[in-house]
């Protein structure tokens, strides 16, 4: 073997909860272990202001601080945490080959894809200006937080209308926004969402500009058919027109659906044996950090399984 060339028993591609628990209980587990989540470690909670559903913290958390804590025990346990990129991988022998960004090889016995979805934006320098401070990709993360305010979900599908049917539990009133003149939802959801009294249905309009100082105070948008312009007084925006799942490297060498994603069994195995998966990465539903967690948790144990049967 090349020199060069580093070999970890069990390489975990990218961070957040699903990596960083799976580099915890792999090194834990024994296992010479090496992350490699970019040059900032923490995936999409380090776009999180505060964190309430993260079991074991009294008070909110603040996402870049839970991060941090994660990526501490897991290298307190032995794992080395590198802040780059995996760029390519070869899956198609043992042990498998990882070249990062820096062009540095490595080798592993078993591989762990926790690379997590980027939620879609709609693309507007005011969208980006306000993430974390009234726009949220995430209803169930942020929705407790607009208790009695006015709020607006920006998209058709599932998606949205589910958002917007689980953000009535807080929102005074919630406005959906649709580009189109129907929604992309399933009937039944459609029905739930005129048969609420908080939801206001918005079609054929599209968002022109978020406005706010420190935090959004409302959002411009436009008539696709009249070009008349409307402004609605809200503090809370909620993108919804889907997720991303990163996966480039991952394509042609890994089963992924049609969307993109990881395709796994119970177990977190993919199509190739020896390489897992956890999180956001194939988790098509949930999107929630103790989800995310618990998945890489799985993962990290099936590897070392791996492992063991493979030296018997």
């Amino acid at each position: 073997m090349n020199d060069q060339v580093k070999h970890f028993e069990i390489v975990i591609i990218g961070s957040g909860p699903a990596g960083f628990t799976a580099a915890i209980y792999s090194a834990r587990g024994g296992a010479s272990t090496a992350l490699f989540g970019g040059v900032a470690p923490g995936g999409q909670l380090l776009q999180t202001m505060e964190i309430e559903n993260y079991p074991g913290f009294v008070e909110p958390v603040v996402g870049a601080d839970l991060m941090q804590k994660m990526l501490k025990q897991a290298a307190r346990l032995g794992a080395a945490v590198f802040n780059e990129e995996i760029a390519s991988v070869d899956l198609s022998g043992r042990p498998f080959r990882l070249k990062a960004g820096s062009g540095r090889e490595y080798t592993a016995g078993a591989v762990i894809a926790a690379t997590g979805a980027q939620a879609r934006w709609l693309g507007m320098p005011s969208e980006r200006k306000f993430i974390g401070k009234g726009v949220s990709g995430c209803a169930t993360c942020d929705g407790f937080f607009f208790r009695g305010k006015e709020v607006c979900v920006i998209g058709g599908g599932d998606s949205a209308a589910e958002d917007a049917l689980f953000l009535t539990k807080f929102a005074s009133k919630v406005y959906l926004v649709h580009r189109r003149d129907q929604l992309r939802a399933t009937f039944r959801l459609q029905e739930k969402l005129r048969a609420n009294p908080k939801v206001e249905i918005v079609y054929s309009h599209t968002p022109v500009e978020i406005t706010g100082d420190a935090k959004v105070t409302g959002i411009e948008l436009k008539n696709v058919v009249t070009g008349a312009g409307r402004r609605l007084e809200t503090t809370g925006i909620f993108i919804a027109i889907g997720h991303t799942p990163a996966t480039a490297i991952f394509k042609g060498k890994l089963n992924l659906d049609e969307e993109g994603y990881i395709v796994t069994d119970e177990k977190m195995a993919t199509s190739v044996f020896g390489v897992f998966a956890a999180g956001d990465v194939m988790d098509t539903r949930y999107k929630q950090a103790v989800v995310a967690a618990g998945a890489g948790c799985k993962a990290a144990m099936e590897a070392l399984l791996y492992l063991e049967e493979g030296k018997k």
